[in-house]
């Protein structure tokens, strides 16, 4: 797979995000933002985050996902006995009376962490890890996961009774954090027709691993103008509280602000937002589309603006 200049490769991942969007939305129907969130996390080889109710096709979505782009998938269901060993793989006794290493489900290319907030720490900490190495270590022998590896993670907001809710220090290994809401009406009469009925959706295989590798390499080769690396930068640093370029909004109402690793991810996702619309470079509307996604976990609200029910999302729009 070779093209003649990067400019031609940018033009081809934008035509393989609309044929990917298009053969998607023969199974689901709406959450347009959500399709777009994760194909923006797979490209710029971050993680994502999808917090809604059940019932909102958070599996089908990601399995769709790994259809399309002809990907490996694994869903494992979080639960409060779920030990790291099962997430990774453990050395057993073979016959030969050596001890041999049986992958666990993380080895894949696409992990459906469902639930992930169901275990205990010690067993998130176990994914979290591979999701930052992109290996795991056991027995002081590390594995390599396959490449493109991608951890969709679901929270299911309402049942918070035994529950282990993700450390901010973790929820900052996610690129994304998305908020899955209801369909429309219409969107939902859509949703009953197609499921209640004998079509099956045929889906074609549109990107395979080599060139989902080859486009997550372009996108960080991708050019970005220095007044819109400043505008991401400074957008990271104003959601910090009491430094020199809080607002008073975040002086009042957040008791701590989005860290450096959200910067790089405004501009990867920039990046990212920019090519699948077929533009070379980013521009600020684009750090904008990805920001809100990117800034929501990373910054945690005070009891004041809890009590006056100021949302993160309210505060980042203020930002802008």
């Amino acid at each position: 797979m070779k093209y003649q200049s990067e400019v031609e490769a940018v033009d081809a991942l934008s035509a393989a995000y609309q044929e990917i969007k298009k053969e998607i939305a023969q199974v689901i129907v709406g959450q347009d933002d959500v399709v777009k969130s994760v194909l923006i996390s797979i490209f710029s080889n971050g993680h994502c985050l999808l917090v809604g109710v059940p019932g909102l096709a958070k599996t089908l979505l990601v399995q769709t996902v790994a259809s399309v782009l002809d990907l490996s998938f694994n869903r494992i269901q979080f639960t409060p006995d779920l030990m790291p060993s099962d997430i990774i793989g453990s050395e057993i006794l073979g016959d030969d009376r050596n001890f041999k290493f049986i992958k666990g489900p993380v080895f894949s290319n696409i992990i459906l962490a469902d639930e992930i907030n169901r275990t205990p720490p010690k067993t998130q900490a176990a994914l979290l890890e591979a999701m930052q190495e992109k290996s795991v270590t056991t027995a002081g022998v590390t594995h390599v996961l396959p490449k493109p590896f991608f951890v969709l993670a679901t929270q299911n907001p309402i049942e918070q009774e035994g529950t282990y809710p993700l450390p901010e220090a973790q929820l900052d290994r996610f690129m994304f954090n998305v908020s899955l809401t209801y369909p429309t009406f219409e969107q939902e009469l859509d949703i009953v027709k197609n499921t209640t009925g004998n079509k099956v959706a045929q889906l074609k295989r549109i990107l395979n691993t080599e060139q989902i590798v080859y486009f997550q390499q372009l996108i960080r080769q991708i050019p970005v103008a220095e007044h819109v690396l400043e505008y991401a930068v400074k957008l990271a640093s104003k959601t910090r509280p009491q430094t020199e370029l809080a607002t008073p909004e975040v002086n009042k109402y957040l008791s701590w602000g989005a860290g450096p690793r959200a910067s790089q991810y405004l501009v990867i996702g920039a990046k990212c937002h920019a090519a699948i619309l077929g533009k070379y470079s980013p521009d600020i509307e684009d750090v904008q589309a990805v920001a809100q996604a990117i800034l929501q976990h990373r910054m945690v609200r005070n009891y004041k603006a809890e009590a006056e029910g100021i949302s993160t999302q309210q505060i980042i729009k203020d930002l802008f």
